[in-house]
């Protein structure tokens, strides 16, 4: 029970590091830093106290600031704060490139959760929806974080074998769906790009259509198996079909 509390806490310790601004199409791109130190409105997002954090950084790659993670046995998050429809904005791109596949790892299963890359997204909703163990849960949970948690999250995935478009819950909690959309080796050190319609994606994973997006974060997470990681993601856009 308390790894699920504290995995259900991590989700909102972005809403509780730094206040939501105003809603962009735009997710503050990487491209507009200079390259080293990660700098607002991108903020690091602690897991927990036990877990040695992710270390994120601005790199140039070809001209262009991307950026670069590095996990060695390691967890945590960095991420922005939101406030916006996705009905309006439900086109989501992005790329990002890894320097290999995270040994042993299955996102199915709880002591080998772990995954080279992800995007993450955080929604809001009605808490009075979800059932007595999701509620009691969310508030043991929150009671820990020191705030109310996120009604859903949508994560998409980096997977070892799992095909592309395969919906995995995690271990822990229903209340976080992840949704594979690169697997397996053969991308491995070359740039993928990616879009996907969030709202879709969405409704495909619960069931039922999405509250405000409260937050973004990418995740470079090799805590469960030890591995050692490293991830470089690109621009990340919120746009109108």
């Amino acid at each position: 029970m308390r790894a699920v509390m504290l995995t259900l806490a991590s989700l909102g310790a972005l809403a509780l590091a730094v206040p939501a601004f105003a809603q962009s199409p735009l997710v503050a791109p990487f491209s507009a830093a200079k390259p080293g130190k990660t700098a607002a409105p991108w903020m690091p997002v602690k897991i927990n106290d036990r877990k040695k954090p992710t270390d994120y950084d601005f790199v140039d790659d070809g001209g262009v600031t991307v950026l670069h993670a590095s996990a060695d046995a390691a967890a945590s998050m960095l991420g922005v704060p939101l406030n916006v429809d996705p009905k309006k904005t439900p086109v989501l791109e992005w790329r990002w490139r890894v320097s290999g596949l995270v040994a042993d790892a299955d996102n199915a299963i709880a002591s080998k959760e772990d995954s080279p890359a992800r995007v993450v997204l955080e929604f809001d909703g009605d808490m009075s929806k979800l059932g007595f163990a999701d509620r009691t849960k969310a508030k043991l949970a929150g009671n820990l974080s020191g705030r109310d948690l996120p009604y859903a999250t949508l994560m998409y995935v980096w997977a070892n074998a799992a095909p592309v478009g395969t919906v995995i819950p995690n271990p822990h909690t229903n209340r976080v769906q992840m949704i594979v959309v690169s697997s397996g080796a053969g991308g491995v050190g070359k740039w993928q790009s990616i879009k996907r319609n969030v709202v879709d994606d969405y409704k495909r994973a619960f069931n039922e259509e999405p509250g405000v997006l409260k937050s973004l974060t990418v995740l470079t997470d090799t805590d469960n198996t030890g591995a050692k990681v490293e991830a470089w993601y690109g621009d990340i856009k919120l746009t109108a079909p």
